[in-house]
């Protein structure tokens, strides 16, 4: 069943790894996303690396889970296998001090709970580079101060 699916992203081909320990959580974000992307659900970072030898993601969807288990410093090591992949790491809340710890380590943005559809592809599609994001949310529509 297809949701809303443009058909320019349907043949896009962009693939993505879905890596939470939680298997609901990885079930629910690979149904929510694999109208559009080629989505591969992994439960640990090694399945990913043994994965990613042929098929080399272009976005990896991170469980905060998995962060606990092998420590920040998983980030960069994601990073260091996969150069140039975007990071979108799944959490309870972008004010987890674990996740402002990966935000610092390399990861490019938050997934917060709970999910909707929109919003897990609005990430999606911004990290692939498929929207672009308002002006105001990059932080350059401040308000400019008058002495």
């Amino acid at each position: 069943m297809q949701i809303g699916v443009e058909v320019s992203r349907a043949v896009e081909n962009k693939r993505i790894f879905v890596v939470v320990g939680d298997e609901i959580i990885r079930s629910a974000l690979q149904f929510m996303l694999h109208d559009e992307n080629e989505t591969h659900e992994l439960s640990s970072v090694e399945q990913a690396y043994a994965k990613g030898i042929d098929w080399r993601p272009d976005l990896v969807i991170l469980g905060l889970d998995v962060v606990e288990g092998t420590g920040a410093g998983v980030i960069a090591e994601i990073g260091g296998h996969f150069p140039g992949v975007k990071i979108l790491l799944v959490a309870e809340a972008a004010g987890h001090p674990l996740t402002q710890t990966c935000l610092r380590s390399g990861a490019h943005d938050v997934l917060p709970k709970p999910f909707t559809i929109e919003a897990v592809r609005h990430k999606v599609d911004v990290l692939l580079g498929r929207k672009k994001l308002p002006m105001a949310s990059l932080g350059l529509l401040q308000p400019i101060a008058r002495n």
